[in-house]
């Protein structure tokens, strides 16, 4: 079986972050769609998605996005990850064996899911896929009623997809 689907309900979950603080799906939706990035340290389609990822954060933070990397590595070198990276949203640990993982049927990492309010798989995608990451903007953007800039500027050389 490979990673949920639209439509799916979202495994529960609580993990705990890199900063401490627990995170709970269940109580993450009560303030809208939440994005879970799943991803490796050292996964290289991960390094390369990330910083996007940030780019998104960015642009909806003020407006209260939710952005969730859940990292299948040590606290350590998960911080190490963000830090590299200037990552600023919350960094979740799934720890070996990988339970939250595994409930959602990760084949690959990168394995980015925008969870709906409703606790449904709004949208799924696995490696990189620029269109995927316009859909999940946008989406937000509207969950959100917040204008957006550009994810992806005009002039940077960017690949519609690296697998994962």
């Amino acid at each position: 079986m490979s990673v949920l689907k639209v439509g799916e309900s979202a495994p529960q979950f609580t993990l705990k972050a890199i900063d401490g603080k627990n995170y709970s799906l269940h109580e993450g939706l009560k303030n809208g769609p939440v994005l879970v990035a799943f991803f490796k340290v050292t996964c290289p389609t991960c390094q390369y998605t990330f910083p996007f990822l940030e780019r998104l954060y960015q642009q909806l933070r003020s407006s209260g996005v939710q952005v969730w990397g859940v990292s299948q590595d040590e606290a350590k070198d998960s911080q190490r990850f963000a830090q590299e990276r200037a990552v600023t949203f919350p960094i979740l640990i799934d720890e070996y064996p990988y339970a939250i993982s595994r409930e959602y049927r990760l084949a690959e990492v990168p394995s980015i899911i925008l969870i709906a309010p409703d606790g449904s798989v709004a949208i799924e995608s696995e490696g990189f896929v620029k269109r995927d990451l316009l859909a999940m903007q946008q989406s937000l953007a509207q969950a959100l009623s917040t204008p957006v800039g550009a994810l992806f500027p005009t002039g940077e050389k960017i690949p519609d997809y690296k697998p994962g």
